[in-house]
């Protein structure tokens, strides 16, 4: 990768997801000339601390991102569908974490190590698949290429972390009224998250599937570019912090053990298998918490299917890291590596010479 230093914006800077981008953007020693942290009006004049400096938060405006390479967003869907167009305009190329651009033509929808040639087809606008896809994709990918894939059923065991600073709070609280013996209250979720179990993430479609069950199905057809693939889903809300654990069954097209299948997800970069039963060893999301890898294990033959073609195995990953903001900053690095970005001074440069030349022909 170059390291030519870049201007780079994190869009929702305050947020869980925005702090961890910073921190992932710092540990992997992106090349930044300047970091440009944004935020919803109420936040701008706040200061985030980065390595024992203040750094202020500035409203996320479309004139905030004059000169910015590259801009990370972790907002909602409504404010990067407004946002990301501007800061394109502005010279900028937009890593989206929200459920705006995912499923729109034309915009790539990528995680690193499955389908990164996507994102060289880019026009400003790259979006960061689902935590709960991003996880489930580079082992799908696997068995796609090993043997093929005919149906996955994935159910989904998502961390509280996945909502937002105000969800950890609530289980916190919850988690301390029960053991004051005092009623928990609940606020985020429409029933208390604490010792329970929730089947309702996001809301919910005319085809009785919640969005978040919807996104997992068409984003990893996209992803995988299997348009026809078969795939069902069921996403649970568990009282975990962090971490999304993942139960999969596959019908695959081709025969499969168990251990040609874990020979091929740890071929697989950044997945780890964990694949010891009788000792205990098995992926655990307080294991995977603050790590970018994807753990399997727990594979095993799925007798209900012929042939030996059906697989059962169990997936955990750190939501915050690879199911966001490392993915996010691994694409950056991608397009700045393979000169798939056009940085803002050369832009404008351009689209002066253009204009002028315009100017000219006119």
């Amino acid at each position: 990768m170059t390291r030519q230093p870049l201007t780079v914006a994190v869009v929702g800077a305050t947020g869980v997801v925005g702090r961890t981008i910073i921190s992932v953007l710092l540990e992997r020693e992106f090349p930044i000339r300047e970091l440009r942290l944004l935020a919803s009006g109420r936040s701008a004049g706040s200061s985030v601390d980065i390595g024992g400096r203040p750094n202020e938060i500035r409203e996320a405006t479309p004139e905030a991102f004059e000169g910015v390479d590259i801009a990370l967003f972790s907002v909602g869907s409504d404010v990067a569908r407004e946002l990301a167009p501007k800061a394109v305009d502005r010279g900028a190329t937009v890593i989206d974490n929200s459920n705006a651009w995912r499923m729109e033509p034309g915009v790539p929808l990528v995680v690193s190590q499955v389908n990164p040639e996507d994102a060289a087809g880019h026009e400003g606008i790259i979006a960061n698949p689902n935590c709960s896809t991003m996880q489930l994709a580079p082992v799908l990918m696997a068995l796609r290429d090993g043997v093929g894939l005919e149906r996955v059923v994935v159910d989904t065991y998502q961390s509280v972390s996945g909502t937002g600073a105000d969800a950890l709070v609530e289980l916190e609280g919850q988690i301390r009224a029960h053991v004051a013996g005092k009623p928990k209250e609940a606020g985020v979720y429409p029933h208390p998250i604490a010792f329970n179990a929730l089947p309702e993430i996001d809301v919910f479609l005319e085809n009785g599937y919640s969005r978040e069950e919807w996104k997992v199905v068409t984003e990893s057809r996209k992803i995988l570019h299997l348009p026809d693939l078969r795939i069902s889903c069921t996403a649970v809300r568990v009282p975990v912090f962090v971490s999304h654990s993942e139960a999969v069954h596959v019908e695959t097209q081709e025969p499969i053990s168990p251990q040609r299948a874990r020979e091929l997800f740890a071929a697989v970069r950044g997945v780890i298998v964990q694949d010891d039963p009788t000792a205990h060893v098995y992926p655990l999301a307080t294991d995977a918490a603050g790590r970018d890898e994807v753990f399997v294990g727990r594979v095993r033959q799925d007798p209900s299917l012929p042939d030996g073609r059906g697989l059962a195995f169990w997936v955990v990953s750190d939501n915050l890291r690879k199911g966001a903001a490392t993915n996010a900053v691994e694409l950056a690095e991608l397009i700045v590596e393979r000169d798939w970005i056009e940085p803002a001074s050369r832009r404008g440069e351009r689209l002066a010479a253009d204009g002028a030349t315009a100017g000219d022909a006119g």
